[in-house]
């Protein structure tokens, strides 16, 4: 059939509608990048057919290029709703990490399709609010989140850390030392605790820094999901997050971690037909100490896009201190593969060779590396029955077959950086990208 359609496109080559029959067959039959470049074609003589600019999202998102499949998917979220456009929306929102936004446009859908929802989402997102089952005799009412569930003590400190020097540097100058010499503070007159967001490529250590934060202190570590605070339910949520404050100040000195912030911290007018505006706002009282003192009590957020907080999250008292935590270079991804190496079958690895064939990996990319490499040797030692250790060879074929997770983040992250930089957060990004 699409050989048919190429050779009837060769006597019509301005045939659009034939042309978007073979991109749909093409995305069909599995070749969402031939599909694209039809698409790409149709569009430049019909720029408003809806069915080409859907195909060519779903072309993208089956390439796994999420931030371009979001483009378009938000230009035809503008239009007539309609139900396929809004569940692909939430699914490469969700699979960029945007998970409060992704949560937003799925909280639509349902409320024009009740009767359609989606078990993907439906997974991610929770919405049957049914409760976890409870033994009689835990803490907190039914539905409420338990201390016993939220506290950690962790042991891990920078010293488990590979690489991030100049992140550790800055963490140690804005937050350990305050917290470790509390006096000095208190003479001044200043609270010791407070915020600070941790910005960068998904997979380069974020969370891991911030357990580390915790361990060289010897704090109580909280850490929190987004999943674990929002609720169907009217008022859950904010009793919820109400309820991670209260846990925290009764644990102090402590550190709340909260992932993925952007979904917590969208721009409220981004909000305005949800319920989310209401715990965004409950976020910020709890910040700002309001109702209680938020002395030795240090919030960290993380995310992958800051470009998607409300700018009030930044004001001076919340997270005023912003870290980018960039990819670790060649020093800090030997540093990464010596921990990730560590007690495992090897023969002739060199980690500062191999490190520096990994340009552009991130901390998750090296163990995916790794994984491949093992799951390799796992097959041969299958089919042998002798486990054998890994190599140079191994861990270089599995690096050559994974890509770099880092670089659409940088594409998506400098556009932000050169044409939305008016405060000068993405500073950061230009100087590393150079």
């Amino acid at each position: 059939m699409i050989a048919n359609l190429r050779e009837a496109l060769e006597i019509t080559p301005d045939n659009d509608k034939l042309r978007a029959h073979l991109a749909q067959t093409l995305l069909t039959a599995r070749k969402p990048d031939e599909a694209a470049d039809e698409y790409k074609r149709v569009l430049r003589t019909s720029p408003g057919d809806r069915r080409s600019q859907l195909g060519l999202a779903k072309a993208f998102f089956a390439m796994e290029q999420w931030s371009a499949a979001i483009v378009i998917l938000e230009q035809l979220n503008s239009g007539p709703a309609e139900h396929e456009v809004m569940l692909l929306y939430s699914r490469a929102l969700l699979k960029e990490g945007s998970m409060g936004r992704a949560m937003d446009v799925y909280e639509q859908l349902l409320r024009r399709w009740p009767d359609r929802p989606d078990a993907e989402l439906d997974e991610h997102f929770r919405v049957t609010g049914q409760a976890p089952e409870r033994n009689e005799d835990e803490d907190g009412p039914p539905g409420e989140l338990r201390a016993s569930d939220l506290v950690v003590r962790t042991s891990t400190t920078f010293a488990d850390v590979g690489g991030m020097q100049a992140v550790k540097d800055e963490i140690g100058l804005k937050i350990i030392q305050p917290l470790l010499h509390p006096e000095l503070y208190k003479a001044y007159g200043k609270k010791v605790g407070g915020g600070i967001l941790l910005y960068g490529p998904p997979g380069c250590g974020k969370t891991h820094i911030a357990r580390a934060t915790a361990g060289e202190i010897k704090a109580t570590f909280i850490s929190v999901g987004i999943s674990d605070v929002l609720d169907m339910w009217m008022g859950r949520s904010e009793r919820n997050m109400h309820r991670v404050f209260e846990v925290a100040r009764q644990n102090t000195p402590c550190v709340v971690f909260i992932d993925e912030i952007d979904a917590l911290g969208a721009n409220r007018s981004h909000m305005r037909h949800s319920g989310g505006s209401h715990v965004i706002n409950q976020f910020l009282t709890e910040m700002d100490g309001i109702d209680a003192d938020n002395e030795g009590l240090l919030i960290i957020g993380a995310t992958n896009m800051p470009w998607h907080i409300d700018p009030a999250f930044r004001r001076p008292g919340r997270f005023d201190r912003t870290i980018f935590v960039p990819p670790p270079d060649a020093e800090g991804r030997e540093a990464i593969l010596e921990i990730l190496l560590k007690g495992k079958p090897t023969s002739g690895v060199d980690a500062r060779a191999l490190a520096k064939r990994t340009g552009h990996f991130s901390g998750a990319d090296l163990k995916a590396v790794l994984d491949l490499a093992i799951e390799e040797k796992l097959r041969a030692g299958m089919k042998s029955g002798v486990p054998e250790p890994l190599t140079q060879k191994d861990l270089l074929n599995a690096a050559a077959k994974h890509k770099p997770t880092t670089r659409e983040w940088f594409t998506t992250a400098r556009n932000y950086a050169l044409y939305a930089n008016e405060s000068g957060l993405y500073d950061e990004i230009l100087k590393y990208t150079k």
